[in-house]
């Protein structure tokens, strides 16, 4: 069998709120709900567990999407729309903008829980070299 990745749980303030969050801004379901989690589920059959913890407990993460240039028109209609703060650097560098990196595009902005979130249309180095 070979190895892939299953689900990763992501910490936040309120479950609810960093699911929905992330869901409705990428068109994604809410797949499961169970415990103290509420499943996101990605397209490669992958899912984001949100987890309700106390918000000192909370280590920041950074979370990079990989999505098509129609998705990204989408989600970043949604995060002008919704007054989300962004930026095209990852060190909140040029703020309110996007990126054109390996001849894509790319964005990056914060969750509800302080993660940093990442949509890139392109894989770093190019479509050229991520086969």
């Amino acid at each position: 069998m070979s190895v892939e990745l299953n689900h990763t749980i992501v910490h936040a303030r309120n479950n609810r709120e960093s699911a929905e969050f992330f869901a409705n801004l990428l068109s994604l379901e809410i797949t499961a709900e169970w415990g103290p989690f509420i499943a996101v589920g990605l397209s490669n059959g992958v899912t984001l567990d949100f987890a309700t913890v106390p918000e000192d407990s909370i280590t920041p993460q950074h979370y990079a999407f990989l999505i098509s240039e129609e998705e990204f028109d989408a989600a970043y209609a949604q995060i002008s729309e919704r007054g989300i703060e962004h930026y095209a650097g990852p060190r909140r560098t040029q703020p309110g903008t996007v990126n054109h990196n390996d001849g894509g595009r790319g964005v990056y902005f914060m969750d509800p829980a302080g993660h940093a979130m990442e949509l890139i249309t392109v894989p770093y180095g190019g479509w050229a070299s991520a086969s």
